[in-house]
């Protein structure tokens, strides 16, 4: 098995919010002491309800927020700080789909100039080149040279994410981190971006983090999976083997409401509430109040996230531990 091209060790997060100009400040953690690896050609599914802190991973995976507590590596060195000049090197390396594309794009400019602005920023290649190497991302992405003239609001919804990710990988990363990149479209323009960007992975070797809330999505383009909760990994696994069997209440919850096409369709299992405040964590499992299944132990006492077998670990007091390592229904 390939060395990591990208690992987190135990990191954290924590934000400070307060309510008003005189409010008392008030520590928000959007991540735990979550561990997590990404090998070269792999793609890694992060997906869980809005608040669980997926995006906030996403950003210390590129480097852009470094973490309070824990480390992040890059190809087996630590991730410079955010801003230095050995950062901004490696921003060739890993770069980001952003899920608004709109808001990721300068108006005023019409989308091949900045489909090439990573080349100037990084210093690759001359004029000449660079207008090819534009020509060849437009084309890779399914766009034109007539699309490279024009400015965003002239495209799609999906045209405009063709071209973040045009823009994303002219400068021939290994690895790129989509967050959230097809929820504000159409789902049949969803389905063409999905195809793209794996199509795109097996020409090109890319490592890929997924973030997203649509487990239907992430199934089709991820072979790992890691479900969380309230910045904590609560489920992980290879995509096959969480979806056919999940061991979390909280990922059976989200696998019953995925339809599988050809499929027969599981019993639904409904969550009630939302989930909690990030700034009034509850006591023991996070999930506890929203749980049909909660004991007294899940009320007062966290429960640790388990290896069940290789690859596969799970947070949950509820699973019963076999010889062979696997949960027992």
């Amino acid at each position: 098995m390939s060395a990591p091209l990208l690992s987190l060790n135990e990191v954290t997060r924590t934000y400070t919010s307060r309510k008003g100009l005189f409010g008392t400040p008030v520590a928000v953690q959007a991540v735990a002491g979550v561990s997590l690896e990404v090998r070269p050609g792999e793609t890694l599914g992060i997906v869980g309800e809005s608040g669980s802190g997926k995006s906030t991973m996403g950003r210390m995976a590129l480097g852009l927020e470094a973490p309070d507590s824990g480390s992040v590596r890059f190809d087996g060195a630590a991730m410079p700080d955010p801003g230095s000049e050995s950062w901004r090197s490696l921003r060739k390396r890993a770069q980001m789909v952003f899920q608004d594309p709109l808001g990721a794009l300068d108006r005023r400019l019409p989308v091949a100039d900045q489909i090439g602005e990573p080349l100037e920023i990084h210093g690759i290649g001359d004029k000449a080149a660079r207008a090819a190497a534009i020509a060849r991302s437009l084309e890779m992405t399914g766009l034109s040279a007539d699309h490279g003239r024009r400015f965003p609001h002239e495209l799609s919804g999906g045209q405009r994410q063709r071209v973040i990710i045009a823009r994303a990988l002219i400068t021939d990363p290994e690895l790129l981190v989509c967050d959230e990149p097809v929820s504000a479209l159409d789902v049949s323009i969803q389905a063409q971006v999905v195809n793209l960007l794996i199509d795109l992975q097996a020409e090109r070797g890319l490592a890929m983090i997924f973030i997203s809330h649509d487990l239907r999505v992430v199934r089709q383009i991820s072979q790992r999976v890691a479900v969380m909760y309230l910045g904590h990994i609560v489920e992980e696994g290879t995509a096959e083997e969480v979806l056919r069997d999940p061991q979390h209440p909280y990922t059976r919850a989200l696998v019953s409401a995925a339809p599988v096409p050809g499929a027969r369709q599981r019993q639904r299992v409904i969550l009630t509430g939302e989930p909690p405040n990030p700034a009034a964590r509850p006591s023991g499992c996070a999930f506890h109040p929203r749980c049909p299944l909660a004991t007294d132990r899940c009320r007062a006492e966290m429960p640790v996230l388990t290896r069940l077998a290789p690859g596969r670990r799970a947070a949950c007091h509820l699973i019963q531990h076999t010889p062979a390592g696997m949960a027992a229904k």
